[in-house]
């Protein structure tokens, strides 16, 4: 999730982090030492605001982000992440993670994964509806997984033909190369949902022109430049283009719950804390099948 304030260091990052709990306070009623648990992308928020008492608390104004925002508990210039051995967490913002899932990859769950799974709730993707996944990353990925798992008819689409047989191994039914215009003019007027996880500049409104009326189009992507749009996709069918961010933590614990019924987790690659440099230039190289989890024990070896 992206919300740009100037960085203030000392920072540590981390904001999809999977572990035990190890300690509790005093007043602490939801969890006890030995618990497998998660924390998010959110850590606090003003719990008061209209967003908050709906238990959306992604849209409080107030939310505090797992690492670089505003200390409220004045314990630090600003709250600190993951990328360490401990952390010390509000009870409220802490998830349970379903015992059958491996750790790694439960671990992306707690931001692409209900960036994926929220708007295909709220848009009420199940069996019977025909779903988009524009991106085949880290992102994308799980929102095929999801689909796939809600009963939906899943079509991928790419700019890349390799990527067809992994979108198959995950669950999709169709895979469409979006460079291909004959491809693309098969599928017009007939998807209920299309999920866009693309970050780079790209051609929105053919995918605008494939949605079926009263279809819509969601961005969990974030390009740096903004996406031209024609009214006139929109007008004509009464289409809808939306974005969406992460989730609330109801619906994350929900998201959580419904991944260990079905034994969804991230693709991962495990790596040590001593290769974050070499990961990083992998990730903006693609160089990754489809996160990485970061094993926090080889901080013991520094």
């Amino acid at each position: 999730m992206a919300r740009c304030n100037a960085t203030v260091y000392p920072c540590v990052p981390g904001h999809e982090i999977v572990g035990r709990v190890t300690t509790v306070g005093a007043s602490v009623s939801k969890f006890k030492a030995g618990d497998l648990v998660g924390v998010g992308c959110l850590v606090d928020s003003d719990r008061t605001c209209p967003n908050c008492q709906a238990g959306l608390q992604q849209f409080c104004p107030g939310m505090v982000l797992t690492y670089g925002s505003p200390d409220m508990h004045k314990t630090a210039p600003v709250t600190y992440g993951g990328y360490s051995d401990s952390i010390v967490v509000d009870e409220g913002f802490v998830l349970r993670i379903p015992s059958n899932l491996n750790l790694a990859g439960a671990a992306p769950l707690l931001c692409a994964g209900i960036t994926t799974y929220s708007p295909m709730r709220h848009w009420g993707v199940t069996k019977g509806k025909k779903v988009g996944v524009v991106g085949l990353g880290g992102l994308g990925h799980m929102g095929v997984k999801f689909a796939h798992a809600f009963g939906a008819h899943t079509v991928v689409f790419t700019t890349s033909p390799n990527k067809k047989e992994d979108a198959l191994r995950l669950g999709a039914d169709e895979v469409v190369v979006s460079r291909n215009a004959e491809e693309m003019k098969k599928h017009a007027g007939s998807f209920d949902f299309i999920l866009d996880c693309v970050a780079a500049e790209h051609d929105i409104n053919a995918y605008i022109n494939l949605l079926t009326r009263d279809g819509n189009i969601t961005l969990v992507g974030a390009p740096d430049k903004p996406l031209p749009v024609s009214a006139f996709g929109l007008l004509f069918g009464r289409r809808s283009l939306s974005g969406s961010l992460i989730g609330g933590l109801p619906e994350t614990q929900e998201m959580l719950d419904f991944c260990g019924q079905h034994n969804l987790t991230s693709d991962v690659e495990i790596i040590p804390i001593q290769k974050l440099n070499e990961a990083y230039e992998r990730m903006v190289r693609s160089d990754v099948k489809y996160r990485f989890s970061i094993d926090m024990a080889s901080l013991k070896s520094e």
